[in-house]
């Protein structure tokens, strides 16, 4: 029983053996992508003057990430993830709402095989209310997928980035408290003598109930705000006197609180909140100046500034930095190949239609089937890829033509009771290991591999049976034991 024993192990470790090495040979590799970090210092683009550059040049670093192996038709896709370094940042250049914009566009040049430009792009909503010193946010990343449509090498390169902000539609308020409510130098300048009226009763609707007042003739207030129109706030008030209305250095209106819109005398006191005076044609999108000034010596009030931005109007480019490389530019190449084999598909049609029910081949038994043979239909069998699948598109994106559907023609069962069904013998009996499934049917139980097992096992035990025999003609011909 032991040389048995050892016959049979050997040859369990010789299969074994043999397995292990088709799996290995079938094992996959992949080629990994390119990252590139690349620094870049961002200064206003030549001829701003509200670039979002304020007090020094702002440091990148980036992170570019791409395929270097790809087949033809793929995308050569870049994933550019940016962070701002160092202790300056790109900065709000005005008041406004939530909802402005920071769009960010790169350049990558492709050269060698061909020559052009990908520009990998991105945006960054800033979900708060911004006012000049605000710093504002750039986005994760930025990306561009460009298929590949010709094989050839391509060499890499990143460029420049564009960084330039679009504020929201809407308005900012801009108040006339302390430094809380105006940070930086774009708070509201008053000239002359005026008084602080803060914490004033909530019922007189003034904006954060607080605002300034003067007697004195001349006094003024002033602003500069970045937008495409402004608007004068203050109380209506029965003692107010009459007020001179600048605009970019231009005197553009004079207005009286004490009278309404049809220039009757108001009867109230310090009723908070009018629009006293508001430019009355959109203002070209850049830096404006609004002042005011007392032209009496009856009181005047000032409760806030609203700056109002149109942005269909805001030109492209007015806040733009332009971010170049620190060191000198980096080169990757890239591959395109020919696919020389086509991945599989499912259920691909068979070489031969299959029968119906008036060819050759001869029915199987039925239970309670129709005497006369069923109709046949079209239809896409299990697992067919959907027709009506939508392929997604994108920017700078070849779409790919959704996979052919391909219909074969079945026996469809014809009901003439719970359990009417015709079965067609397959046309095909057996499918090679590895071949295409043409639709065949299941194979009945006689014919399973039963006989092939059987096989299988005497040419293992023959195996161990020939070992032993060797060893027992070899100890006879030394003299050993029989």
């Amino acid at each position: 029983m032991t040389r048995w024993r050892k016959a049979l192990l050997a040859a369990s470790v010789g299969s074994v053996a043999a397995l292990g090495l088709v799996a290995l040979h079938n094992a996959p590799a992949a080629a990994a992508p390119a990252n590139l970090v690349v620094n870049y210092n961002c200064k206003p683009a030549p001829g701003t003057t509200r670039s979002i550059v304020k007090y020094g040049d702002v440091k990148l670093e980036t992170r570019l990430t791409f395929a270097t192996d790809l087949y033809k038709g793929e995308p050569l896709n870049f994933t550019w993830k940016l962070d701002q370094i160092g202790v300056n940042r790109f900065l709000s250049p005005g008041y406004y709402e939530a909802g402005g914009t920071v769009h960010v566009v790169g350049k990558v040049e492709l050269a060698s095989s061909w020559f052009g430009t990908v520009k990998p792009q991105g945006e960054a909503t800033q979900a708060q209310a911004l006012r000049p010193e605000s710093v504002l946010s750039l986005p994760e990343t930025l990306s561009d997928p460009a298929h590949m449509h010709e094989t050839g090498t391509i060499s890499v390169t990143p460029s420049d980035i564009e960084v330039d902000f679009l504020p929201p539609d809407g308005a900012a308020l801009v108040n006339d408290g302390n430094d809380n409510d105006n940070p930086s130098d774009l708070q509201i300048q008053y000239g002359g003598a005026w008084t602080s009226l803060d914490d004033r009763p909530s019922s007189e609707n003034h904006e954060h109930n607080d605002l300034h007042a003067t007697s004195q003739s001349g006094a003024s207030a002033e602003l500069k705000f970045v937008g495409t129109g402004v608007q004068y706030i203050g109380p209506k008030d029965k003692d107010a006197g009459p007020v001179d209305i600048y605009l970019d250095g231009e005197k553009v209106a004079t207005v009286n609180p004490s009278r309404d819109e049809s220039d009757d005398p108001v009867n109230s006191d310090l009723d908070g909140g009018f629009v006293i005076w508001e430019s009355p044609v959109p203002l070209k999108y850049g830096e404006h100046t609004i002042k005011i000034v007392n032209a009496s010596a009856k009181e005047a009030w000032l409760d806030a500034f609203r700056v109002i931005t149109d942005s269909s109007r805001v030109p492209t480019g007015y806040h733009k930095a332009i971010c170049t490389l620190i060191s000198d530019p980096v080169s990757i190449e890239v591959t395109v190949k020919e696919r020389t084999t086509q991945p599989p598909t499912s259920n691909p049609p068979s070489s031969t239609p299959p029968p119906t029910s008036g060819g050759p081949t001869t029915p199987g038994p039925t239970t309670n089937g129709p005497s006369t043979p069923p109709p046949t239909t079209n239809h896409p069998g299990p697992g067919h890829p959907n027709p009506h699948y939508t392929w997604p598109t994108g920017r700078h994106v070849a779409v790919a033509p959704p996979a052919t559907s391909t219909t074969t023609t079945t026996a469809t069962p014809t009901k003439t009771g719970a359990t009417a069904t015709k079965y067609v013998k397959a046309q095909v009996a057996k499918t090679p290991q590895g071949g295409v499934d043409t639709g065949e049917a299941p194979e009945s139980p006689a014919n399973a591999p039963y006989g092939l097992m059987a096989a299988g096992s005497v040419m293992l035990i023959g195996s161990a049976g020939s070992g032993l025999l060797l060893r027992r003609r070899k100890a006879a011909h030394a003299g050993g034991v029989k």
